[in-house]
């Protein structure tokens, strides 16, 4: 995640992390979705540090990690299988970018067959574009998944 310039970056990964341990405290399975490319000179290639998983993250070492190669976790991977064989009936998403990878695989969660999926609405943000800033991208994609492809809350709101 090309954190540099991320929107919120210094209270998202405390957020994020206040929600990992709710589920934790829960035993709920903490899953972490890693983007990675197979082009050596991509940002997102492995060992780059767009790569890496944010390192203020609560990250354990026996906590799933999910790599990907489109904007979509459940494109080719092994999402569904373990979701399945974990019996996950609904999903809690955070992290970033949101208009890309966020969106894209809560919608495709939704088409998965996973209807009652949270979006913490405090613990997902994304960079300033060339058009709008990022709490406006946010802002819009908030609006179109409320009510239609999640249900938004607060992370303290969130219960496991």
């Amino acid at each position: 995640m090309p954190e540099n310039h991320l929107y919120r970056k210094d209270e998202l990964a405390g957020r994020i992390n206040v929600l990992i341990d709710k589920a934790r405290s829960a035993s709920v399975p903490v899953v972490f979705i890693q983007h990675t490319s197979s082009d050596p000179g991509d940002e997102f290639y492995p060992g780059s540090s767009d790569w890496q998983l944010y390192h203020g993250l609560a990250r354990r070492e026996d906590d799933t990690v999910i790599r990907k190669t489109t904007w979509d976790a459940f494109h080719e991977t092994e999402l569904p299988d373990f979701l399945q064989k974990q019996g996950v009936e609904q999903l809690v998403f955070a992290g970033a970018q949101t208009e890309f990878c966020l969106d894209t695989t809560l919608r495709s969660a939704y088409s998965h067959g996973y209807k009652c999926n949270l979006v913490a609405k405090d613990c997902h943000s994304t960079l300033d574009s060339s058009v709008l800033p990022a709490s406006k991208i946010i802002e819009h994609h908030e609006n179109i998944w409320n009510g239609r492809f999640a249900s938004l809350q607060p992370m303290e709101a969130i219960a496991f």
